[in-house]
């Protein structure tokens, strides 16, 4: 008899287990880039009520209502801020045709203008930013291309965090830190945390366990200090670029 060896290739578990990481280390960075161009557009800006005039007489708003101010949990990186629709607020939030948004702090009308027809008996009728707005209201109140682009951030926000989380509790143990630590340190603001263990145990992963690998609990720590740090960072290149620059 001839005894046949066995072929040398090897099996299917096998190779999967080895392409997983080679996709998530390209996919998970190019993922984070698209959603943080589709994020940055989308975020909203301040102004000026100036720059809502011009925007009015050039036709470019699409959407517009009044606000008292933002509600954003800050808990999820993936999360947008939303503004908290207020008749009578003094936060004017509108959008225009490239799908942004911007918002300007006004003043809170007395009453709102534009919910049904001026009073004949005050002698006075609706200004000229009332009555486009009444306008827009009744023929475009919905802001598409906004709509569209914001919820393409989102879905990319949630394939990215699905993936990690998946890579991290189900896949091979972390070499730089425990999946605890690098749980704690996925919640960084804009994704960074994410960023950063695609670098440390995707693209530069030491060549074995780390002996004093980072705790849950040092992990809670980076994500205090960084989140300050972070947000310092932003809120300094806000002021320094402005806010087209750097929205919020």
């Amino acid at each position: 008899m001839v005894e046949v060896s066995p072929s040398p290739s090897r099996p299917f578990g096998g190779r999967w287990r080895e392409a997983v990481p080679v996709a998530l280390r390209w996919g998970l960075p190019v993922l984070w880039v698209l959603w943080a161009g589709l994020a940055w557009w989308v975020q909203p800006r301040e102004s000026t009520e100036a720059q809502l005039d011009r925007d009015l007489a050039t036709g470019q708003v699409v959407a517009f209502h009044r606000a008292n101010g933002w509600d954003d949990d800050g808990v999820y990186w993936g999360s947008r801020p939303r503004s908290r629709y207020a008749p009578h607020g003094g936060l004017l939030v509108w959008s225009v045709r490239n799908g942004q948004t911007w918002y300007a702090f006004g003043t809170p009308p007395a009453s709102d203008p534009y919910l049904g027809e001026p009073d004949p008996s005050s002698g006075a009728g609706l200004s000229w930013r009332d009555a486009q707005i009444a306008a827009i209201s009744e023929t475009t109140p919905v802001d598409v291309t906004g709509y569209r682009i914001r919820n393409a951030a989102g879905l990319l926000a949630g394939v990215l965090t699905v993936l990690w989380l998946g890579r991290l509790i189900g896949g091979a143990p972390p070499l730089a830190g425990t999946r605890w630590f690098w749980f704690w340190i996925g919640l960084l603001p804009f994704g960074v945390g994410v960023l950063a263990w695609t670098y440390r145990e995707l693209w530069r992963p030491p060549p074995a366990p780390v002996v004093d690998r980072g705790s849950g609990w040092r992990g809670v720590g980076w994500l205090i200090l960084a989140s300050v740090g972070i947000n310092l960072l932003v809120s300094v290149a806000r002021i320094v670029m402005g806010t087209t620059v750097v929205p919020g």
